[in-house]
């Protein structure tokens, strides 16, 4: 428990620098790439770290069939399976930043940031943003 404390202690000596890695580390997951798939692999949805998906592939053999229920649920579990894999990679990627402490703990930083601007463009989610 103290070594834990330890570390923290150190983080937060080095808030700036910290800052600088979290900030280089957020850039660097728009360059990690997942797929996440659906049916075998009939329907294949790209995720990159920003939680953002990046393309979805579908079947054409899929399309012929013309049932557009079971395509919209193989395009939303494909898509959800994305995003859990870059979830994880995510968190992966910036826990070796804190020396394996949860990233609740450092205010600002919260985590990997949101899937971008909403489709409204009223905002976004930036590190350290609002």
């Amino acid at each position: 428990m103290f070594n834990k404390l330890g570390m923290l202690a150190d983080l937060m000596g080095n808030a700036g620098k910290l800052r600088q890695a979290f900030d280089k580390a957020f850039e660097s997951l728009g360059q990690v790439e997942v797929e996440g798939s659906a049916a075998a692999g009939s329907v294949t949805a790209k995720v990159n770290g920003r939680l953002q998906v990046v393309s979805v592939h579908i079947d054409p053999s899929l399309l012929r069939d013309g049932d557009a229920e079971l395509l919209e649920d193989l395009v939303t579990a494909a898509v959800n399976d994305g995003m859990t894999k870059a979830r994880e990679a995510a968190a992966k990627s910036l826990t070796s930043l804190t020396g394996g402490l949860p990233l609740g703990m450092f205010p600002g930083f919260g985590g990997p940031p949101g899937p971008g601007p909403d489709p409204a463009g009223a905002g976004s989610t930036t590190p350290g943003g609002p």
